[in-house]
């Protein structure tokens, strides 16, 4: 029974105060984040796309956020005063309770935590003192304290030093989630939103509670076709693991930035693939002169081994990776003695893994045990099948990291005017976001872009003709595969071609088809 005048929560700030909690322990890049934000703010709320991302300057701050933390601000302002005066509650205004104060103090401090993330970025080490420590200690124990008063059993107990390094991944993972892994379609908005759940799983509180320092034991494994982003995805991960702060020191006890290795697996024979991950004894074959530290080795608990194109990789060293999943142990090459892995594995292949197990290249024990977390990355066609307009905004944030920020927006619009031209909003993209940049990176130079497989035509087509003892319906066959192979697409093919659909279907040639494919043996 609450004593009249001393709620803790009122009837009419209840609501609010769930939004805001939901707000505070939600995955930020799920649709729902909208209505959450419309039901804390109210007629002060300001509609936004579903889909939160950087926009093509990189920017795309949201107009909600400030509001929400003054209403944060105020709410929990309110219920400190209360909580002073001798108000009382139950375990359920206890969380919401927390929940409003972390809100309010991970609003305090972002710009202390992105400072942290721009000074890793340029270089500079990010374990010394945090100036901004001893701030957050007092704002932390201001809330707290009156509720520790109270009797209140808050969820977290109220560690300063555990919020303070809550704050610190929570921004690392949207900082590194957001800026990466572009794009406003629904399709990146997912996946955006599972990068959040493999670092945060999907109940944050039970993170919080205990799993942040256990998820090193769940593997991540990354799927997608070649250019869609999967070392961008491990990067988004690894960059954003649970690093714990020190409150003697007033430091952090790691270098996120310094913790993700990546192993390309098909660049290496397996000889020095099992060199590279765990290390070798002097002497234990031809050329170690020296004790060498694996990548296995070098990883603390808080860093990530990434290990791409996990697909090419030989069975018996699936064998071994098997073991370090199982027993987190492993040892270096030529010798006995047992070493412990402490930090995460995040493999990635665009490799059918099912394929591969069923034909005896890929141990089915190895998968099983990489599984449990898979992560799918969409295709660039699926991206632009659903927001089409998006193209824009990709072609500008990859324009932006080869030009400088004056000559961005003119170099966009010249490589969009071509691509919408020449290649047709038809065209899919098979070579996917890395096709894309190679696109923005051949029009700088040449003004135009020539997909894979394709010939330029050229410039003297007489001459091109010369000896050509193709009938007229083999050279017509021959021109409208060209043109089918290079736009994808038969509509677009029959509109170049001044044909209809069904004319354009007929004459393309399957073999030719083939051997124009990107990646075809020629």
């Amino acid at each position: 029974m609450y004593i009249r005048g001393m709620e803790l929560l009122r009837p009419a700030e209840a609501p609010v105060a769930r939004a805001l909690a939901r707000l505070a322990d939600g995955n930020p890049f799920l649709p729902s984040r909208v209505a959450d934000e419309r039901a804390a703010l109210g007629r002060a709320f300001v509609p936004t796309a579903g889909v939160w991302h950087a926009e093509s300057t990189l920017e795309g701050l949201n107009p909600n956020l400030p509001k929400l933390a003054e209403r944060a601000e105020t709410l929990a302002g309110a219920m400190r005063e209360r909580l002073a005066a001798g108000a009382r509650a139950g375990d359920a205004e206890a969380a919401l309770y927390e929940s409003l104060v972390r809100y309010v103090l991970y609003a305090r401090y972002d710009g202390a935590w992105l400072g942290l993330i721009r000074s890793a970025e340029a270089g500079k080490k990010t374990t010394g003192r945090v100036a901004a420590w001893p701030d957050f200690a007092r704002d932390a124990a201001a809330f707290f304290e009156p509720a520790e008063r109270a009797g209140l059993a808050l969820p977290g107990g109220g560690d300063a030093a555990r919020l303070f390094a809550w704050g610190f991944q929570v921004r690392r993972a949207f900082h590194h989630t957001y800026r990466q892994i572009s794009g406003g379609s629904m399709p990146a908005a997912r996946l955006r939103a599972a990068v959040w759940e493999s670092i945060f799983t999907h109940d944050f509180g039970r993170y919080r509670r205990g799993l942040h320092a256990r998820m090193a034991d769940v593997p991540t494994l990354v799927t997608g076709a070649t250019g869609t982003g999967k070392e961008l995805v491990a990067r988004a991960i690894g960059l954003s693991r649970w690093v714990p702060f020190d409150a003697g020191s007033e430091s952090f006890t790691g270098e996120f930035a310094q913790a993700f290795f990546a192993v390309n697996l098909s660049a290496l024979s397996p000889t020095l693939i099992e060199s590279e991950l765990f290390g070798h004894r002097r002497g234990a074959f031809t050329g170690a002169i020296e004790d060498r530290t694996g990548w296995l080795e070098s990883c603390p608990a808080h860093g990530t081994v990434f290990l791409d194109e996990i697909g090419e990789l030989d069975p018996a060293i699936q064998v071994k990776l098997l073991r370090v999943l199982q027993t987190r142990t492993f040892q270096r090459i030529g010798e006995t003695r047992e070493r412990e892995f402490g930090g995460k594995i995040v493999a990635a292949t665009n490799r059918d893994l099912a394929s591969e197990m069923a034909s005896g290249s890929f141990r089915a024990d190895f998968y099983w045990r990489l599984c449990a977390d898979r992560i799918a990355t969409p295709s660039l066609a699926e991206q632009l099948a659903d927001a089409p307009d998006d193209l824009r905004n990709l072609i500008a944030v990859l324009a932006r990291r080869i030009v400088d920020p004056g000559e961005v927006a003119a170099l966009a619009a010249e490589v969009e005017a071509f691509v919408r031209a020449e290649l047709g909003p038809g065209y899919p993209w098979p070579g996917n976001v890395r096709e894309l940049e190679q696109c923005v990176r051949a029009v700088l130079v040449r003004g135009a872009y020539v997909p894979p497989g394709v010939e330029a035509a050229p410039g003297d087509l007489d001459a091109a003709l010369r000896g050509c003892e193709l009938d007229s319906d083999a050279l017509l066959r021959r021109h409208t595969t060209h043109v089918y192979a290079r736009v994808g697409s038969y509509e677009e093919a029959a509109r170049r071609l001044g044909v209809d659909r069904r004319t354009v279907k007929a004459r393309v040639d399957p073999e030719l088809l083939e051997r124009l494919r990107p990646g075809a043996e020629r």
